[in-house]
């Protein structure tokens, strides 16, 4: 999408957050190619009011183009979604309104009513099948000018789950760390450990309690380019596997604990060792960090860097907090 093909109205459809957050970024960047200036504001439901949304949806006095994002459109209460819906019938022509909406019953009638209105939809489902993140592996190396072979995204798929922030942060360091065609033995190489700074990596040294070492990982990472978002992904699911293992519910199979954290089978005793020395009161400090950098990292922090090196921080002290 470019700056002359920006839509004034679209709806970002699905439940996929990666998806939806590029789907989001792509439209404000073309917007922002053209006015560098332009006034983003990019809000969740509880944030607005039905006084906000005229406030921000209002033609400016001065021809200032602005872009206005709502997040979880489908949980609008009646006042805000109202102003919406009067809004989608007069729409401003300095104004990009993107609507963000599950795709579920609730809510459906605003949609409705964006698509009635000649909206842009953009559809963000999760991929559900196997042959779908297969295909999702090969658009992320299509996209950085690359391939991978089938066995090889099969691989990475195998070792790394079935989390598409998780999948994409390990397209992106075999992207960074190889060169050529991506085949099943650069994969494996990668799997045990080969690959320099990655997410994953900060993730693992982080719920060690290895804070110099996470930290130096962290910089590097970032360094090279790994997007924030991604660091943040792989320190939730670190912390997501450690919250499985110190709680682990009664009667479960290793192959249900490792679907409940999202890992494959065979990672499980690298979990179970992380998790020595963790306990319940800690990991539930460590989820309030990972969710609170995660809004930090998506725009509501102005330096990334700074919230990622505070996560880290905190989910190290959180180990062994009683």
């Amino acid at each position: 999408m470019d700056s002359t093909s920006v839509p004034p109205l679209s709806v970002v459809v699905g439940d996929e957050e990666l998806l939806v957050d590029r789907a989001v970024a792509g439209i404000v960047a073309a917007v922002r190619a053209a006015d560098p200036d332009v006034d983003v504001h990019d809000l969740m439901p509880s944030q607005v009011s039905a006084g906000t949304l005229v406030e921000v949806t209002s033609p400016s006095l001065f021809g200032e183009r602005r872009v206005v994002v709502l997040r979880a459109a489908q949980d609008l209460t009646k006042e805000p979604a109202g102003v919406v819906a009067d809004y989608l019938r007069d729409p401003a022509d300095d104004v990009v309104l993107v609507l963000v909406h599950a795709g579920g019953a609730k809510g459906r009638a605003l949609l409705q009513a964006a698509l009635k209105a000649g909206a842009h939809r953009i559809d963000c489902a999760k991929p559900t099948k196997a042959s779908e993140r297969a295909a999702f592996v090969r658009g992320e190396f299509e996209r950085a000018g690359r391939k991978i072979t089938a066995d090889a995204a099969q691989a990475l798929l195998d070792a790394v789950g079935t989390d598409l922030r998780e999948i994409a942060a390990a397209c992106t360091q075999l992207i960074a760390d190889t060169e050529g065609r991506v085949d099943a033995a650069a994969v494996a190489r990668y799997h045990r450990g080969k690959a320099e700074a990655s997410g994953f990596t900060v993730a693992d040294r982080a719920v060690e309690g290895r804070l110099a070492e996470a930290l130096e990982q962290l910089r590097w990472s970032l360094s090279v380019g790994m997007a924030p978002v991604l660091i943040n992904s792989a320190l939730a699911g670190a912390v997501r596997g450690i919250a499985v293992a110190v709680q682990p519910p009664r009667g479960l199979s290793d192959a249900e604990l490792a679907k409940q954290a999202k890992v494959p089978p065979w990672k499980l005793r690298t979990i179970r060792q992380q998790a020595r020395g963790w306990t319940p009161r800690g990991v539930a400090h460590a989820m309030r960090v990972v969710a609170e950098t995660d809004a930090l990292v998506k725009g509501a922090g102005r330096d990334p860097a700074y919230a990622l090196e505070r996560a880290v921080i905190e989910i190290v002290s959180a180990r062994g907090r009683r």
